[in-house]
């Protein structure tokens, strides 16, 4: 009797430190996302800019590119551009500046959805002939740019600004033929990518 109890001692804590492993094991993988969304708010005159950063995170070893889709709030893609960044390399992007300053009908947005597509290939917004590569090792963040002009019912809204990851998504191949697609008919239209900020000159 003794001896059944010792072997079931034994064999449960074998289990619990198996599992202890096997967490810290999952714990320490890596997130391979290679797809992300965020918002943008009062992208207004009156209102401070907000920033867009990506950094690379070295997995790959190699150069990767932030091909990024901006929409307005009645989902129109209204700029795009793709974006090299080095290994251990940081861009910033400009909301007001540079992602939506040249919007395809000329009316800038005041609030929208961004997507990005981490790729380990430049994806070509004026012939489409070279699609993006979807590769993980991309890791972005944006702040907001929150307005608290209910707390300001007789004067100039006030706007405070906070900072989140972009949300890890799920890159559906029709989504991300869709994007290409929309993104080379805009440049046909407008010829006026988003810009990107130039390695050292980030802000």
């Amino acid at each position: 009797m003794k001896i059944g109890t010792l072997l079931f001692s034994v064999l449960a804590i074998t289990l619990m430190l198996g599992l202890a492993s096997g967490n810290a094991v999952a714990q320490n993988v890596g997130d391979n996302s290679v797809y992300f969304t965020t918002y943008f708010a009062n992208n207004i005159p009156a209102a401070p800019d907000a920033t867009v950063r990506f950094i690379n995170d070295g997995d790959t070893g190699g150069n990767l590119w932030a091909s990024i889709y901006v929409f307005d709030d009645s989902e129109e893609l209204t700029q795009c551009c793709s974006c090299e960044v080095t290994p251990d390399g940081l861009l910033s992007e400009s909301v007001k500046n540079q992602l939506t300053k040249y919007p395809i009908r000329g009316i800038v947005p005041p609030r929208g959805v961004i997507k990005v597509i981490s790729s380990s290939t430049e994806s070509d917004v004026y012939t489409n002939f070279a699609p993006n590569t979807p590769t993980a090792g991309l890791r972005g963040w944006a702040t907001h740019i929150q307005s608290v002009a209910n707390r300001y019912p007789y004067g100039p809204a006030a706007y405070s600004q906070t900072e989140t990851t972009f949300a890890d998504s799920n890159l559906a191949a029709g989504e991300k033929s869709l994007l290409e697609q929309l993104c080379y008919f805009d440049n046909l239209l407008s010829g006026s990518p988003c810009t990107c900020t130039l390695k050292d000159y980030n802000f």
